[in-house]
């Protein structure tokens, strides 16, 4: 399961992780196929809702830090891991591990659970 998948199945235990499209497809050369679509989005629920009522989300600032996110969903928090995560949804701004970087990462994670159908309010969606 990729990275992203992992998250969207902490936030929606119930979605089929392989549904899940991390990044949006590359657009295709000239004369090339086109590549397949990205599945339509299914609604999921109100994220900051999930998130909030997880167990230690009021002492984490899981709506700025993509750090306190990944803590709050009991995943790998670490720089090769958010490296790892940055690489899979084709995320390059910045230096790794700048404070820059992380938030312009946390950004990216939220807009791809809004593109994965979950309801996230603009301040969230980056």
């Amino acid at each position: 399961m990729s990275f992203f998948g992992k998250i969207f199945s902490k936030i929606f235990p119930s979605a089929n992780a392989a549904d899940v499209v991390a990044a949006p497809p590359a657009p295709a050369a000239a004369g090339a196929p086109a590549a397949p679509a990205a599945p339509a989005p299914i609604p999921m629920g109100d994220v900051p809702a999930i998130l909030d009522a997880m167990p230690g989300a009021a002492s984490l600032n899981w709506r700025t830090s993509i750090v306190d996110l990944l803590k709050l969903l009991g995943l790998d928090s670490s720089l090769a891991a958010r490296k790892e995560l940055a690489s899979e949804i084709l995320y390059s701004n910045g230096e790794p591990g700048s404070a820059e970087w992380n938030i312009g990462l946390h950004k990216q994670v939220m807009s791809r659970i809004a593109a994965n159908g979950g309801t996230l309010p603009p301040e969230l969606r980056g």
